[in-house]
């Protein structure tokens, strides 16, 4: 895009200019099914069922409803006022510290929320991570796009040893350019939709760490078996790379458990589908924040992410996605305030845990509404 030089448009409204053009383009990019692809069709994926055309598809859904025109969403993010879509008070964080989590027993499941759908998980004694965002912004530039509203309860410095990495798909908010540069060379092992090595490489992980998986594929290591799955949402971290890699949600199994986790997706029939090959779920991870009647069928209402959680079988309900950064028009608790009430109304298990709490798999505990009376 081209701008008008310094004579024609002031200055400080061409900064202005420049700072919206880079916000929509990150916002694009990150949450909308708006862009479109270009260039050449070679890929070496093509003989994936999921491949066709110039890119990856979602799986047939005669009842996804169509996303809002770029235009008309591009002009919303624009000119329209956001109302509450930022907490003003302080989101409540429990710190955690290196010697803590060692001190997890080895014998059972952990899952530590990091913030938004980033998770530390102590599996069988082996610490493993989900789409870590360690970054102050989700976005391409740390000087502009959407800012965490909390710090992590750790910093990188302070993970433990991470025996493996999963990653859903290639959108800033899940994988994050400055955390994988990190851990790079920290991580033993990467499991990745297919697409994805390739980001891992120009970021520095060495290619014999990664594992590129198909929907329904699986792989093992250090005793935890991982199964790709399907979902319905998109890719991309550019204008012109819109499908070039594969998203996907994951099943995690360990221990005698199974977790499901969403990753980001629309309300499909796949969720009945994973749910009936896999018989249930110990606990599902799901993706609940950043949806709009404009992308209707790339995200789920927490209507929606009740419904696929009952597809799935599930038993505890662990809510995702949401109370870390502000990706969309609804305010910032109300994912929460819906899925909290619509579990209650269902006598569903329901997990909203605080930012750096622990929740071990399978034990007894009460939850809490820890944002009620926030602002």
């Amino acid at each position: 895009m081209t701008t008008a030089p310094p004579d024609i448009v002031p200055a400080a409204q061409a900064r202005r200019l420049l700072r919206l053009c880079a916000g929509l383009a990150t916002a694009a990019c990150t949450l909308l099914a708006a862009c479109t692809t270009s260039g050449a069709c070679e890929s070496p994926y093509v003989r994936s069922p999921q491949f066709k055309g110039c890119g990856f598809q979602n799986p047939p859904n005669p009842d996804a409803l169509p996303s809002a025109g770029s235009w008309k969403i591009w002009s919303r993010f624009l000119f329209e006022t956001k109302t509450d879509t930022v907490p003003t008070d302080p989101i409540p964080v429990q710190a955690l510290d290196t010697a803590e989590l060692q001190a997890l027993d080895p014998q059972t499941n952990h899952l530590i929320r990091l913030g938004h759908s980033s998770h530390l998980l102590k599996l069988q004694g082996k610490f493993w991570l989900i789409d870590p965002v360690f970054s102050e912004r989700a976005s391409p530039f740390q000087w502009l796009g959407p800012r965490r509203f909390h710090k992590p309860p750790l910093t990188l410095e302070q993970l433990p040893p991470i025996d493996g990495l999963i990653l859903s798909h290639d959108h800033y908010d899940h994988l994050d350019t400055a955390t994988i540069e990190y851990l790079a060379q920290r991580v033993q092992r990467y499991f990745v939709p297919l697409g994805v090595k390739a980001r891992l490489l120009e970021l520095g992980v060495p290619a014999d760490r990664v594992t590129e998986l198909d929907w329904w594929q699986n792989a093992q290591y250090d005793g935890v078996q991982l199964t790709a799955t399907p979902a319905q949402h998109f890719s991309g971290r550019t204008l012109n790379d819109r499908d070039r890699t594969l998203w996907a949600s994951w099943v995690i199994q360990s221990g005698g458990q199974r977790i499901f986790y969403s990753g980001d997706s629309g309300y499909f029939g796949g969720f009945r589908d994973i749910g009936e090959r896999f018989g249930g779920f110990d606990l599902a991870m799901m993706e609940n924040g950043a949806y709009d009647a404009y992308w209707p069928s790339v995200h789920m209402t927490p209507e929606q992410s009740v419904q696929a959680f009952e597809d799935l079988r599930g038993k505890v309900l662990y809510s995702v996605h949401n109370s870390t950064f502000d990706l969309a028009f609804h305010t910032w608790h109300d994912p929460l305030d819906r899925i909290a009430d619509l579990s209650a109304g269902r006598k569903i298990e329901l997990a909203t845990p605080e930012i750096g709490e622990v929740l071990t798999i399978g034990q007894p505990r009460t939850n809490q509404r820890w944002w009620a009376g926030l602002k």
